[in-house]
């Protein structure tokens, strides 16, 4: 694997483990952080059929990285939002493997939104969200006006921005702020055995409920029964659709294509990764 700065990456098997590594300032999001992000991201797809993200020390991911007190007041916060963070969020959404975030410890602010963009977010019981950046004067960013009413409603997005009260991994949990909330010696293990599954799933049905599920909340009923018609009838002509009914009438687990991604009309593939949450684009 390259070589990073403020992350790194390992591959097992399918599986990519993304792994934020600034413990030293809580994992905080600096600029070489979001750019090796965005292009890890970016390209994963070629390697990895899950993704696992997490973050190494006792927290997650601290927020943005504002330099210190000495230098905060030169932070072009618009540019740097514009120019990093928003690809990096993108190239989550559009990533048309399952992203799995597991959440080691504080997810602040912009750490709390980066986990909010992954599509599945297991945390450690230990683990806490705080939308903080209200108690600096600032509003949500990485996503999270977008993210946080989309997962829990207004009401609730609008309180814990409002406030910036932190909110632990049970409550999330119970609030469908998140997927699940673990024992913290158990974390790694679950999503782990999570991200392995999902690696032996089918990829372009995974890239295709990605796609449906990130533009729902866009359409009309009947744009997004279109879309799932048209998406239907593209992963009906794939080798895991035969597979899949194939497994079902022998009463077998069924092997999906480990090669793969790739249909039997390839070209939609790629047609996907391009639309797919068009919202953020």
């Amino acid at each position: 694997m390259t070589d990073f700065e403020t992350i790194t990456v390992d591959q097992h098997r399918a599986v990519a483990t993304i792994t934020l590594r600034r413990p030293e300032a809580g994992n905080a999001l600096n600029s070489p952080m979001r750019r090796e992000l965005t292009a890890v991201f970016g390209s994963i797809a070629d390697t990895a059929r899950a993704v696992l993200l997490t973050g190494a020390g006792p927290r997650f991911c601290a927020g943005q990285d504002l330099g210190g007190a000495a230098n905060f007041k030169a932070l072009d916060l618009e540019s740097a939002l514009l120019d990093e963070t928003l690809p990096l969020v993108q190239q989550i959404a559009k990533c048309p493997r399952p992203v799995i975030c597991a959440v080691n410890g504080l997810a602040a602010g912009a750490g709390a939104n980066l986990a909010l963009a992954c599509d599945i977010v297991i945390a450690a019981h230990s683990a806490s969200f705080l939308q903080a950046n209200v108690l600096a004067g600032m509003i949500p960013d990485t996503g999270g006006t977008y993210f946080l009413p989309r997962r829990v409603g207004v009401a609730r997005a609008m309180a814990l921005s409002l406030t910036g009260e932190a909110v632990s991994a049970e409550q999330a949990a119970d609030w469908g702020l998140i997927w699940k909330a673990v024992a913290d010696d158990d974390l790694m293990e679950e999503a782990n055995a999570l991200a392995d599954r999902l690696a032996k799933g089918p990829a372009d049905a995974h890239a295709s409920i990605k796609q449906a599920i990130g533009v729902s909340l866009q359409n009309s009923l009947e744009d997004q029964v279109a879309l799932e018609a048209r998406l239907q009838g593209e992963l009906s002509k794939s080798r895991d659709f035969a597979e899949g009914v194939s497994a079902m009438m022998d009463g077998r687990p069924a092997e999906f294509d480990a090669a793969s991604g790739q249909s039997e009309t390839p070209t939609k593939t790629s047609a996907k990764r391009k639309d797919s949450f068009s919202a953020l684009d």
